[in-house]
């Protein structure tokens, strides 16, 4: 996961379109499909409906997830398994916090764990688990703009994280 003496990396883009979105997610996958994806955490922020489970379906399918990708917002979390990368399988989970009412429940939930093992986090509402998640490698921040354009700006926090960057 991220170290605290990376230097950050900010890169600012736009998404004009979903396909916009699709492009962006599937050259992700490629990057991550190296040895980059087997340990990385990646935040997604930004308000309702500015495309963080859109992203986030996009992504997964590029790498390889296949049938319906439900959104967890119910269920908190979602796992995943992609088996045929270069490092054998990669594990993936992908959370949404929105429902915390409480950043304590990320704890009683035993995510500790997870997130302390190999494997692709993609978190949505990270600021809902406070102090308790461990430093992303990449956040992306999504800001809906007029006539539905996503302002996104991508901050590597690790070496991960830069290797991740287009």
């Amino acid at each position: 996961m991220a170290s605290n003496d990376h230097p950050l990396i900010v890169k600012r883009i736009a998404w004009a379109t979903e396909r916009d979105t699709q492009a962006f997610a599937e050259a992700l996958a490629a990057r991550m499909r190296g040895s980059a994806g087997a340990q990385v955490l990646i935040e997604l922020h930004g308000d309702l409906g500015s495309g963080k489970t859109t992203f986030a379906r996009h992504l997964l399918t590029a790498l390889g997830v296949s049938g319906r990708i439900k959104s967890p917002t119910y269920a908190v979390v979602e796992p995943y398994r992609v088996d045929g990368t270069p490092g054998g399988p990669l594990d993936i989970w992908h959370f949404d916090f929105y429902r915390f009412n409480d950043p304590d429940e990320w704890e009683e939930a035993g995510f500790r764990d997870i997130f302390a093992s190999p494997g692709l986090k993609l978190v949505e509402w990270p600021d809902k688990a406070g102090e308790h998640l461990p430093a992303a490698d990449l956040d992306i921040a999504l800001d809906l703009q007029d006539g539905d354009v996503r302002a996104v700006t991508l901050t590597a926090r690790s070496d991960a994280g830069a290797a991740l960057l287009p």
